[in-house]
């Protein structure tokens, strides 16, 4: 059993849900331990598809969220995984890192011009029409890259007044689903390699159900800084890279 593997899925994930940025951790370390970036990637994708629905699933059975307002996120997210991925070979990378950067840059303007507040009882379950192409957006994102995906889902529940368990939530759920889509993919075009992936999903498993257990406790106020932080620790690093 690789148990870097592990180690890396868990602290990935574990960080990676409560605040979005885990690819700060998990992709450099990856790369660390020899890994082609290809095999990163597609690993990363059947790991998140394994963690994110884990954390979901206990969301959901824990009523933080609404299974049919949930279900609206589907055909966003999957389409956008499923594009993201059959377009990786096609988009230099550095393209992408530009693109991380500005889309993350942005976020974090928003967050500090406009405070999120949170909506009241049942509007707290609704999106807006307005956030479906921002989801298929970000989906298409992960499918191609990845780091910073969570955090922008993040920013974007947050300004449509959900609370920060039910941002997670949403958050988890979209990532399962575009993960899905774009590991599909890569397993079509024999990227995955099962030895990398299998050790770091087992990881990424434990590091969500330990995160949500601890989200309980962190407050609305305390959840924006963490993922404010969580930003410009992902700009600083992309920035680095993309220099």
């Amino acid at each position: 059993m690789e148990w870097p593997l592990i180690l890396i899925g868990a602290v990935t994930s574990f960080f990676g849900t409560l605040a979005g940025g885990g690819g700060l951790i998990g992709m450099p370390a990856m790369i660390l331990y020899g890994l082609p970036i290809h095999t990163i990637i597609a690993a990363t994708k059947f790991s998140n598809t394994i963690s994110s629905f884990s954390s979901f699933f206990f969301l959901l059975r824990s009523k933080e969220v609404k299974l049919s307002e949930m279900l609206k996120v589907v055909p966003f997210a999957l389409a956008g995984g499923l594009t993201g991925a059959s377009l990786a070979g096609m988009i230099p990378e550095k393209w992408m890192t530009a693109a991380a950067l500005i889309f993350l840059g942005f976020a974090f303007m928003l967050s500090l011009l406009k405070n999120p507040e949170q909506k009241q009882t049942e509007e707290r379950h609704r999106l807006s029409p307005k956030s479906f192409p921002l989801i298929y957006g970000i989906g298409a994102y992960d499918g191609i890259f990845g780091p910073g995906q969570a955090t922008l889902s993040m920013y974007l529940y947050f300004q449509l007044g959900l609370s920060y368990l039910q941002a997670i939530a949403f958050t988890r759920f979209q990532t399962f689903i575009s993960c899905l889509g774009a590991f599909t993919m890569y397993l079509i075009a024999g990227m995955v390699d099962f030895d990398v992936a299998i050790p770091l999903a087992i990881g990424s498993a434990i590091g969500a159900q330990l995160s949500v257990r601890t989200a309980r406790y962190i407050s609305f106020s305390a959840a924006k800084w963490i993922v404010r932080g969580a930003t410009l620790l992902l700009i600083v690093q992309i920035l680095f890279r993309f220099l």
